[in-house]
């Protein structure tokens, strides 16, 4: 029998529904949780290094904008899809609103191994792919940061290829740029900070010394409505 491949966006919707129901909300409570306000799927061409020219897949979705203007990171990875993005966009929704952030949630990708890229065509892609998902993205609106196998550079290319369309510099169409132009103090080390307080609080909830512990670390899924992994909070 052939196994089922793992739908993140699938996933999302069933423990959405379950907690809906656990929480005593009717279907018109939480519907439009169900769906992205919007989706954009983008091919990207780059010329590369030895004169050829390679397409690309990228998107960028916006799941909701109630809270404020949507918030998430972009991630470069040769196994991402659209289902992928749509369940990372609404996890970032419930994740604002479980801290209570005026943001709501987004996130975009693009189909690609970097590691096999040289810097300049790397960089390329960046800005072919900023050009493309431009109609999207402002301050007011919707604020790309890093994810996966993205950086401060990374985001340092997407402000200066937004500006320049924009003819100003921009520095709050992204986070997670670089401190010489613009970016927080902390911003890099925040996630793995994120995790030494959460796992310093727990071992004190459980009686447990921090002293001699011994951890393993493995990805986390989101469970539950209103439940989140504290230690994917946004930075």
């Amino acid at each position: 029998m052939e196994q089922r491949k793992y739908n993140p966006y699938e996933q999302m919707l069933e423990v959405l529904d379950k907690s809906a129901k656990m929480l005593g909300l009717e279907p018109k409570d939480y519907e439009a949780l169900r769906y992205p306000e919007r989706e954009l799927k983008v091919y990207i061409p780059v010329e590369m290094d030895n004169g050829s020219v390679r397409i690309f897949e990228g998107y960028r979705v916006q799941h909701s904008s109630s809270r404020g203007p949507c918030k998430g990171g972009i991630r470069y990875h040769q196994d991402v899809d659209l289902d992928e993005v749509k369940a990372l966009a609404a996890w970032m929704t419930l994740k604002c609103a479980v801290v209570n952030i005026p943001y709501g949630g987004a996130k975009g990708a693009v189909k690609v191994n970097p590691r096999e890229l040289s810097k300049g065509e790397l960089k390329r892609l960046t800005r072919r792919y900023t050009a493309m998902i431009l109609p999207l993205i402002r301050p007011e609106r919707d604020i790309p940061a890093p994810d996966v196998n993205t950086n401060p550079e990374i985001m340092g290319w997407i402000m200066d290829t937004y500006s320049m369309f924009k003819g100003y510099t921009v520095h709050g169409v992204v986070t997670g740029k670089p401190v010489e132009i613009g970016g927080s103090l902390g911003r890099r080390e925040a996630t793995g900070r994120g995790v030494m307080i959460i796992t310093r609080e727990i071992l004190k909830k459980i009686g447990m010394s921090l002293e001699g512990a011994r951890i393993a670390i493995q990805g986390m899924i989101y469970i539950g409505f209103f439940s989140f992994n504290p230690f994917s909070l946004p930075a």
